[in-house]
């Protein structure tokens, strides 16, 4: 999928030492995601508003505070994540991603 009439911010957002890395894009109708890429290693994020996540690539399992088991995902996967909550990723393979926020 590629995303067309988008504006993206060229300094990246990094994190976790380099090893999570990702690029804000700005959409016309006002939304906004970012693209990233994470290295092996384990990453908890808090959000402030909900999110969806969507891996394209990679192995990870991820600790969502809506589940008691931790989702497993080989490939690709999309969840979401609650606003003004937090969750944690063990990355097992680099992992390749796209982050939509939700305006509630």
């Amino acid at each position: 999928m590629e995303f067309q009439n988008v504006t993206i911010v060229k300094k990246a957002n990094v994190y976790f030492d380099g090893k999570v890395t990702s690029r804000t894009i700005h959409f016309s109708d006002g939304s906004t995601k970012t693209l990233g890429f994470m290295q092996v290693g384990e990453y908890t994020f808090n959000t402030g508003k909900a999110e969806i996540m969507e891996f394209m690539s990679g192995e990870l399992e991820v600790i969502l505070p809506t589940q008691k088991e931790p989702l497993r995902i080989k490939g690709s996967a999309t969840f979401e994540v609650p606003a003004n909550s937090s969750f944690t990723l063990h990355v097992s393979t680099p992992a390749d991603y796209c982050c939509s926020f939700i305006d509630a």
